[in-house]
């Protein structure tokens, strides 16, 4: 083979091309970002809306249905769009191919906005645009509090100083911060005092527009000087506002201060959080592009210092949250994994080569081989994860495999008695093709993952690159690199020289290979028996093979091996979401945490709890609730944060004592333990459960009873857990019906009603804004006049309302005087998808594998679908969409590998029939990967089938070198019967070496130790579970297939011997 004469001849070029990629990979180590999974980039395009006072259902309608509907016909790639309507705020998410250009979706989203305010109700302002993708989840969570500052000063530097210094760390995005209260200027009205002086909030909100601007006057030119001129058109103090003049009765003025009170406060609380027990505001810190999560932690703990000089000495920040931690030690697991399947992999290779020379060059091998492919990884753009890892730690054991079997040839023809060229450029020779065989049977078994669908294409994609890179580099190297060592390492061995044991290691490995050889001489008796017995032999084995995948599917007592989409991660975390009743008061629900938290802290010892955060109520910023993976839809809403110390009971022991406890004592209360790590997150795309049944369609009444049926159905599933109806429809509402006619002999328009509704009770904010300069920080703030809480306490409050005619200035009514109220209930949040009405039943897991629940779903609905109203459709979404998706794909995959290896085998065979005899050993393979899942309790999952496809590649690999020893055979003259075993009794050595390598490299994987370790773990156990088995079939069962049919074939043919049918 050229490569290999050039190698030996001009040797210093190779080992300079060892220390280059030595050299590169260590560089591309070091600038390659590290994260727990591979940037998922399909691209996400939200609309935040903003109308203050707005109901759910008008949020809906007015402000959101009509830009959903444009997006879908004008904008391009678009998947589907889903929206979130809340009191006030409403969040559009726009959905698109992973092939989209983010740029192009977030103009054109940005452009269908702008021209659908024309249609919206006066007052409404464009929408914050915000692009992002699956992989932007929290990665940290920074908790502000102090024992002497009010919330409001909490937040207001949180706000201004703290997020503002982290906001340029690169690839953190810090959206507003939860909790506290923001700092705005209240104008308090006083309902009495504006009945008693004929006005109304309305006037107020005149007045503060009309007094209270900012509009430039100029320069004047005066002499040799020209002056700015500066007007007092906006209030330099607080106070000033007090003096605001409202109007003129009677020849006297009234001010601001004889109606109401200018404060400098807070709007009325929506959301409050704490830390063990104490107020607090919450800054989430999320990962944006491919930036490394340790980086930015790493980056946001070097700025912290600097940023804490110029805040108060009162405020504490503590960071809490840091999956950071998590992401390195899943990290560094995996890479503890790979070093210690390298080191079991060498000194095997050391004890059945017995020669150290051979052990270092394919141990150098190895490294080397792993660095190329870090090379190919940061060259396209990928990051050091978990499943880049994963990928190169699968890798460690078969690269052994080119580097074992070319020193192995080499060390033959030594003993033969050539000297090292000869024996290097003979050796190599004599297996290139075969090598280059199976080398290529390992990469082909990886391209049907680029055809995955989705979230699992994102993540396995990189697993996948990282193997074929290295199986393409252990190659190269292979036929370079080791010959060059070779040349210089090993050495020709002296005739009749015999093996002599020295040292203790002498002693040990010579005792190892004189067992080794009376287990091939038992092997010869047992593979002489198989081929005696064919059938006899055939025939069972291929029965048993068949009768294994039984295992698979629950039959009687047997439970099968279930299915799962990701295994589930123990991170040390815990996120419950609790749902008081709909409409409760934040207060109400604070005081319900408290109890909440009473009986976490008396289940979980104390000295396992590291911290509790609680966050009440809905954000502060709509910005949040596009981040948020927890669905809130008013102050009834709370999660509750529980971050476990290091040494700590198992997590989810923990989560199935307290789902008992807590529906136990809080029977009224809905409770969910929702994903609280970084995997979890990132698998659930968004949805705050693995579970998602959507019912979406017009008819929102018949849907709603529907969806009732339907969950009532779903809670005799087994396994399911945390069943509940996302869009509540019983918030207490109270109708205020105008009578138009007696308001219009009154004087008072609709308008007018509305107007002083909106004003006294959500504030001027939305529709007269007005700001006011604190001169002191620079900062602008809003300034609102509103009614006090305090002073709207009961229905007649509410009738007191004094309301004024824009047209007749100093008539003022009471609104019991121009209206009646009646009780009534509404929904509290207005979903949509595809712009189209839809319910939500969300669900967890718990006792069970995902697959049955699926199942037992699919029955339910499929019992139900003749219920549905005419027009609905019902999906079910979430991690469920997603493994059925990934799970037809790889299970596709599985089926293309086989064909793609048999038809490479049949080019380079130039047959149709040994390549058969190949991948006869891949039912083998497939029944050993099920067994080894169904001893261990494992179920099937994507990386479990992953390894099933990797296992296909290696299987055959070794199926190979049989067949083709035996083809050389049978080339020479040999029978059928005896190339069939000649090729499996010289192989042995080499067989067992490749597929003991494999299986010991896969060992410290398949145990799943360490943070993230259960991750991976099933990829092993699929690995060496298969291998085990194929390997046994590729010593007697394809051996015993060659004979038969290539005995056949010279009996019936005989000439097949030198024919290729």
């Amino acid at each position: 083979m050229w490569i290999v004469r050039l190698a030996l001849r001009r040797p210093y070029t190779f080992l300079v091309l060892a220390l280059a990629i030595l050299l590169l990979g260590a560089f591309s180590i070091l600038r390659m970002p590290t994260d727990i999974f591979p940037n998922i980039r399909i691209p996400v395009v939200a609309t935040i809306w903003n109308y203050a006072g707005l109901a759910p259902q008008e949020m809906a309608n007015r402000i959101v249905l009509n830009p959903e509907r444009t997006a879908q016909t004008t904008v391009n790639d678009v998947e589907h769009t889903e929206s979130q309507s809340l009191y006030g705020i409403s969040v559009v998410k726009y959905f698109f191919q992973p092939n989209a250009d983010p740029v192009l979706a977030y103009s054109q989203i940005t452009a269908v906005s702008q021209n659908a305010l024309r249609s919206m109700p006066t007052g409404s302002t464009p929408p914050f645009v915000l692009a992002f993708n699956a992989s932007t989840v929290p990665i940290l969570q920074i908790a502000v509090s102090s024992d002497t500052l009010s919330e409001a000063q909490i937040f207001d530097q949180t706000n201004t100083v703290l997020r503002v210094g982290l906001a340029t760390v690169q690839g953190a995005s810090t959206p507003y911060p939860f909790g506290g209260q923001a700092r705005q200027i209240q104008v308090d009205l006083d309902p009495q005092a504006l009945r008693a002086r004929g006005l109304s909030a309305s006037d107020v909100s005149t007045a503060l527009g009309a007094q209270n601007v900012v509009l430039p006057t100029g320069t004047q030119k005066i002499g040799e000087l020209e002056y700015f001129i500066g007007l007092n058109a906006n209030a330099q103090a607080i106070e000033d506002l007090n003096a605001v003049p409202i109007t003129v009765r009677d020849g006297k003025v009234i001010y601001i201060r004889d109606v109401a009170h200018v404060r400098d406060g807070f709007p009325p609380q929506t959301n409050i959080v704490r830390r063990d027990g104490h107020r607090a505001v919450l800054m989430s810190v999320l990962k944006t592009g491919n930036s490394s999560t340790i980086d930015i932690i790493k980056g946001i703990k070097d700025r912290l210092p600097s940023i804490l000089e110029t805040l108060p000495k009162e405020l504490s920040v503590n960071l809490v949250g840091d999956q950071s931690l998590f992401v390195r030690s899943a990290i560094t697991g995996v890479l503890m994994e790979a070093i210690i399947a390298a080191a079991l992999t060498a000194l095997m290779i050391l004890l059945f080569l017995g020669n150290w020379r051979s052990t270092i060059i394919i141990a150098i091998s190895i490294p080397l081989s792993i660095l190329a492919s870090v090379i190919c990884l940061s060259v396209m753009g990928e990051t050091i994860n978990i499943m880049t890892l994963g990928g190169l730690a699968l890798a460690v054991g078969i690269l052994v495999d080119d580097a074992t079997v070319t020193i192995e040839n080499i060390d033959v023809h030594l003993e033969a008695g050539h000297d090292v060229e000869s024996a290097i450029i003979r050796g190599s020779e004599q297996i290139a093709l075969p090598a280059l065989v199976s080398t290529l049977s390992i990469c082909i078994v990886f391209v049907p993952m680029f055809l995955l669908p989705g979230v699992a294409k994102f993540l396995f994609v990189p697993l996948a690159e990282a193997v074929v890179f290295a199986m393409l580099a252990s190659y190269l190297l292979s036929r370079s690199l080791v010959p060059t060592l070779a040349k210089y390492w090993l050495k020709a061995h002296a005739a009749g020289g015999g093996h002599v044991a020295r040292g203790l290691w002498g002693r040990f490995e010579y005792a190892f290979q004189q067992r080794f050889d009376i287990i091939r001489e038992e092997y010869r008796g047992l593979l002489e028996r198989a081929l005696q017995a064919r059938w006899k032999f055939v025939t069972p084995f291929l029965l048993s093979m068949a009768a294994t995948a039984l295992l698979a599917f629950p039959i009687g007592y047997l439970p099968g091996l279930g299915q799962d989409f990701f295994p589930a991660v123990d991170g040390g975390q815990i996120k419950l979401h609790l749902r008081a009743r709909t409409g409760s008061r934040i207060d109400s629900t604070t005081r319900l945490c408290d109890s909440v938290e009473k009986t976490i802290r008396a289940v979980i010892p104390a000295e396992e709890i590291e911290s509790v955060v609680d966050n009440i109520g809905q954000p502060n910023s709509g910005i949040n609730l596009a981040y948020s993976t927890s669905a809130p839809v008013g102050a009834g809403d709370a999660d509750i944060y529980v971050m476990l110390k290091p040494r700590h009971a198992p997590t989810e022991r923990y989560v199935q004592l307290l789902r008992e406890r807590l529906r136990s004592e809080f029977p009224s209360t809905q409770f969910a333990f929702l994903s609280a790590d970084i995997v979890g997150q990132i698998l659930n795309f968004g949805l705050p459960s693995p579970v998602d049944i959507q019912i979406a369609g017009f008819n929102v009444q018949g849907n709603r009873a529907y969806a009732n049926a339907l969950l009532n159905d779903m809670r005799t599933i087994p396994g399911i857990t945390d069943l509940r109806i996302q869009q509540a429809f019983d918030f207490p509402t109270l109708k205020v019906e105008v009578d138009r006619s007696r308001a219009a002999m009154l004087g008072v328009t609709e308008k007018d009603v509305a107007s002083s509704l909106l004003i006294s009770l959500s504030g001027s904010a939305q529709t007269a804004p007005s700001y006011w300069l604190d001169p002191k920080s620079g900062s602008t703030y809003s300034v609102a006049a509103q009614t006090p809480q305090y002073r709207m306490t009961s229905l007649s409050d509410l009738r007191a309302t004094p309301v004024t005619s824009g047209a007749s200035a100093g008539s003022v009514q009471d609104l019991g005087n121009l209206a009646t109220i009646e009780r009534a209930v509404s929904p509290a949040v207005v979903t949509h998808f595809n712009a189209k009405p839809a319910i939500d039943i969300f669900a967890s897991v718990d006792g069970a594998d995902l697959g049955y629940v699926a199942a037992r779903i699919e029955k339910v609905l499929g019992a139900a679908r003749a219920q549905a109203p005419r027009g609905t459709t019902t999906t079910v979404k979430g991690q469920i969409e997603t493994m059925h998706s990934s799970f037809n794909g790889l299970l596709l995959g599985l089926a293309g590998a086989v064909i793609l290896i048999y038809l490479l085998m049949v080019v380079n065979f130039q047959s149709w029939l040994d390549p058969f005899i190949i991948i006869t050993a891949l039912p083998a393979a497939l029944a050993g990967i099920v067994w080894m899942l169904f001893l261990t309790h494992t179920t099937v999952s994507v990386p479990a089938l992953t390894g099933a496809i990797m296992c296909m590649g290696v299987a055959t690999a070794n199926s190979v070198l049989v067949v083709s020893f035996a083809r050389d055979r049978m080339s020479k003259g040999e029978r059928a019967l005896e190339a069939a075993w000649s090729a499996g009794f010289t192989r042995f050595r080499p067989v067992i070496m490749t597929a003991l390598a494999m299986v010991i490299g896969m060992v410290p994987m398949a145990l799943g130790l360490g943070e993230g370790g259960e991750q991976n773990a099933p990829l092993g156990r699929a690995v060496i579970g298969g291998l085990v088995l194929a390997t046994v079939a590729t010593l007697f069962f394809v051996p015993t297939v060659f004979a038969m049919i290539h005995g056949h074939l010279e009996k019936t043919h005989p000439s097949a011997g030198e024919t290729h049918v």
